[in-house]
């Protein structure tokens, strides 16, 4: 009896948790999950020294600030191209092609020490400053993990898909710290130990690209066919209308006349959007800007920068402490799912966020290390529950042949408005002042959550929108049916 209930408590846990519905996904969306982990372990080495070694090089605070939001700018650009001709060109093969980018990146991180070179590297092979995505990968990626998924487990699957980004930049951001921390003990220099990380990074790099050329046939996105019948339809139509009547003079009269096909017009890459999903898409983009600005004053990168600056913390204990702080995150996702199921994505979204933001802007305040890393650990352990809802939601809110462009299109918008934080917080950091970057960003984050309860609470996705529509013209044709 006791065993019987072990095994269902585990059983409802393993539900609650979403692992039923990644055992049941496709070897595709489990590639794509590991593609994520591979791409974010390999941020998070780069991200915990990528401003160490710029300092390395003698680049100013201002100017590694710059280089970081001409990083984000140039990749705005980047995904804009790639985003929106992604379903034209081939899923696969731009997955692929970013992969082979950032193994470049990271030999030219490796070899070179021109700021603009490195800046240029920066932006094609999408070195990321905070850790998180930047590039048109995840949208290329939620967009195919839509299509795979049935809407019932595709919360679970965007809270797995989520969990392994924020596990990958724990272990990577840990990793590099040891191994860092080790090599400078070897009396290696901290430049030296530094071009190895981006070594590392561009063996990463090929790991990915093997990993898309994996992915079948099924990742591309699905072709709206024509409404038309085929010839075989009509044939049958026709030949039942024969047996069905006597006349065969009329029936010969009568026969329509089989259509040829009509021809295909050639694909185009350009995606297209309905209006009701560009009114949804709009407001959407302004509230994760918002949002998104906020994030680029309090960037990873310039987080560890603050640790190593205020408190002189080592590069191993930095990463120990990164990897704490994102495993937290990694393992709130699952929980995020669950309370999605309860009250809702929109609601699941703000209730977990807007703790975090009020948490953040509280971090540079103690003079003591352990309660700034109190505050770090809190904030880090509700700042990305509302992603994996915050994904579903954006699937829901537009029709399937959307969801590339509009998920590549959000994340531009993010990305564009983000771009603009590091350079102001390279600003405030050279004036003395980076204390105030994370108060302001706290305060923006705290405005976007309300503004999101106030705008979307209530909001039905599109499929439920269609469900209503059909219910009530069945009941209509059922009312105006005399018999």
């Amino acid at each position: 009896m006791a065993s019987r209930t072990s095994e269902t408590y585990l059983s409802r846990a393993a539900s609650e948790l979403g692992i039923y519905s990644v055992l049941q996904s496709s070897g595709d969306t489990k590639l794509l999950c590991l593609q994520r982990f591979i791409r974010l372990f390999a941020y998070g080495t780069t991200t915990l020294i990528l401003a160490l070694h710029l300092s390395g090089l003698g680049v100013s605070d201002a100017r590694i600030g710059l280089f970081m939001t001409l990083t984000l700018l140039g990749d705005v650009v980047v995904s804009l191209l790639l985003t929106l001709v992604a379903d034209g060109l081939g899923r696969r093969r731009t997955l692929a092609a970013g992969g082979a980018l950032m193994s470049a990146s990271g030999v030219v991180f490796a070899v070179a020490t021109n700021y603009w070179i490195l800046l240029a590297a920066s932006v094609l092979g999408v070195i990321s400053p905070s850790g998180n995505e930047i590039g048109p990968f995840r949208a290329i990626e939620e967009s195919t993990l839509s299509q795979l998924t049935s809407t019932a487990l595709r919360t679970d699957i965007f809270a797995w898909y989520t969990l392994l980004g924020n596990a990958g930049v724990a272990l990577g951001t840990m990793t590099c710290g040891w191994f860092v921390q080790s090599l400078l003990a070897m009396d290696w220099s901290a430049t030296k130990a530094y071009r190895l990380v981006f070594w590392l990074y561009a063996l990463l790099g090929l790991i990915k690209f093997t990993l898309s050329l994996l992915l079948s046939e099924r990742c591309e996105p699905e072709q709206v066919k024509p409404h038309q019948r085929s010839d075989s339809t009509e044939l049958t139509d026709i030949e039942a209308e024969g047996l069905l009547s006597d006349d065969s003079e009329e029936r010969t009269h009568s026969r329509p006349e089989i259509s040829k096909p009509i021809p295909s017009l050639p694909k185009s890459i350009w995606p297209t959007i309905s209006p009701a999903s560009r009114v949804v898409l709009l407001k959407i983009c302004l509230l994760f800007a918002v949002d998104s600005l906020a994030s680029g004053l309090v960037p990873l990168t310039w987080i560890t920068y603050f640790f190593t600056r205020k408190f002189a913390i080592s590069e191993g204990t930095l990463g120990s402490l990164f990897f704490a702080t994102n495993i937290c995150s990694a393992i709130s996702n699952l929980v995020a799912s669950s309370i999605a199921r309860r009250i809702g994505l929109v609601k699941t979204m703000v209730f977990t966020h807007l703790p975090s933001s009020i948490f953040l802007s509280l971090i540079p305040l103690p003079s003591h290390v352990g309660l700034a890393v109190t505050f770090l650990i809190l904030r880090s352990t509700l700042q990305n529950m509302d992603q994996a809802p915050r994904q579903a939601f954006i699937a829901a809110a537009v029709l399937p042949s959307e969801r590339t462009a509009t998920m590549g299109i959000v994340n531009i918008a993010k990305t564009l408005s983000q771009s603009a934080g590091p350079a102001i917080t390279g600003w405030l950091a050279g004036m003395g002042r980076f204390w105030i970057a994370f108060i302001v960003a706290g305060v923006m984050k705290a405005s976007y959550d309300l503004a999101m309860l106030k705008m979307f609470t209530g909001y039905r996705s599109r499929e439920e929108q269609a469900r209503e529509e059909e219910e009530q013209r069945s009941r209509m044709e059922r009312e105006s049916d005399p018999t």
